[in-house]
């Protein structure tokens, strides 16, 4: 196998990160740009700006994902797809989602630059709302792109009562031709993306460059505890139905489940939760928590949570109160194919050093695996932090990264076996 040998332009996607990373709320920790925000938008706005300036054809298609797009040179291949995100979780860091999308930026750069036209069309994007949302759906855009974004969940409200369909249509979609524009099976040639790994394994080994082999499946749901609220200071200890001690214990329960062995390795996490009536001399009444599992085999996220929600049950009843679960959201295991890793691992050892490894964190391949192979390149994670203010990929590293994607993107546009038509 061959990689075409062209080079990112480090100084010119550290200059692109900072921009799109300053639009930014300053009213939050970090650097926060939660999706369907007015800080969301002018970075988009922006970024569409330096699309357009890179020669791309920029639109919004019907699930409000911003696209900008190359033509090839033969016609009838499909297009190969590049992409990531530009919202952030609440306090987040400059890197999550932001290089994927740069990456695809400098990589038309590069080509147009070079005087390299594809073979394939290129596209370009930037998906909505890849983290979880307001409205307790993440991979938004990516969902409504593959026809995964069912009416219920365009029918789902945030806090403030908006409801997702609006909100879409706010942000310049059009939610009411998201089946009608879908891509289907074959539609796409491939998807490749570039992220910070979120973990420290590149930089405890020394790896600067890691494969993809797999992206874990993340099954999440909101648990609603309800006791009886009442007086703190007069209802005795043994006459409560404390919904928020309860929902603790639920907590605890999680932990122990998903700390147990299996055959791959499984997370549990509940990292949010709200109590009502959230009061310091009032007994708890109700509690809701949203959960999520995370593993390489949905056998064991099923299996997982069939316990859960027993034993959630059986404490609820011990402890006079009610529990009920919502399914948010379900994004399967991907194995990413064979051949992909393959031609991502010459591209990325012609580079620098890199090894394969599987992704603890869900990202908006997930859902592009439904219609096309998929594959991912991991740069490092100083201290393997993420979803924080600290956290950083150092500029040489995400410079090396987008390099290792423009590359792999020149051999699979040589080696591919699209159909035509």
């Amino acid at each position: 196998m061959s990689v075409r040998i062209v080079t990112a332009n480090q100084e010119r996607i550290t200059g692109d990160v900072q921009q799109l990373a300053g639009y930014t709320n300053p009213d939050k920790p970090g650097w926060t740009r939660r999706p369907f925000t007015s800080w969301y938008a002018e970075g988009r706005a922006w970024l569409a700006r330096q699309m357009e300036e890179a020669g791309m054809t920029v639109r919004l298609d019907a699930a409000s994902n911003l696209i900008g797009t190359v033509a090839g040179s033969e016609p009838g291949l499909k297009p190969i797809l590049v992409g990531s995100h530009t919202d952030t979780v609440t306090g987040g860091g400059r890197f999550d989602g932001i290089i994927g999308v740069i990456a695809g930026l400098e990589l038309v750069r590069v080509l147009r630059e070079s005087g390299i036209q594809l073979r394939h069309p290129l596209e370009i994007v930037d998906f909505t709302a890849e983290e979880p949302s307001e409205f307790g759906i993440s991979t938004i855009g990516s969902r409504g792109m593959v026809n995964n974004l069912s009416e219920s969940s365009l029918e789902r409200q945030d806090p403030n009562g908006l409801v997702l369909r609006d909100a879409l249509r706010q942000a310049g979609g059009q939610p009411e031709r998201i089946a009608e524009e879908a891509r289907q099976e074959r539609d796409v040639a491939l998807y490749l993306e570039l992220h910070i790994e979120q973990g420290p394994l590149l930089e405890q080994t020394g790896n600067k460059l890691g494969v993809v082999t797999g992206i874990v499946g993340i099954h999440r749901y909101r648990v609603v505890v309800e006791g009886h609220p009442n007086h703190a200071g007069t209802t005795p200890m043994h006459l409560r139905a404390d919904a928020l001690t309860g929902a603790a214990q639920l907590v605890l329960e999680l932990e122990a489940l998903a700390g147990q062995a299996y055959a791959e390795p499984v997370v549990g996490t509940v990292g949010r939760l709200h109590v009502e009536p959230n009061a310091s001399n009032v007994i708890p009444g109700r509690v809701v928590f949203d959960l999520e599992i995370r593993s390489l085999s949905v056998e064991i996220l099923e299996e997982l949570f069939v316990h859960y929600r027993d034993r959630a049950l059986q404490i609820a009843a011990e402890r006079g109160l009610t529990v009920s679960f919502d399914s948010l959201s379900k994004s399967e295991p991907v194995r990413v194919p064979d051949e992909v890793a393959a031609g991502i691992l010459e591209a990325c050892s012609q580079t620098a050093s890199a090894i394969e490894m599987p992704s603890g964190a869900g990202h908006d391949g997930n859902q592009l695996s439904r219609i096309a192979p998929i594959g991912m390149i991991f740069v490092p994670s100083r201290d393997g932090r993420s979803h924080c203010p600290e956290e950083w990929t150092d500029e040489e590293d995400v410079a090396l990264g987008a390099t290792a994607l423009i590359r792999s993107v020149l051999y699979f546009d040589e080696h591919l076996d699209a159909e035509k038509g």
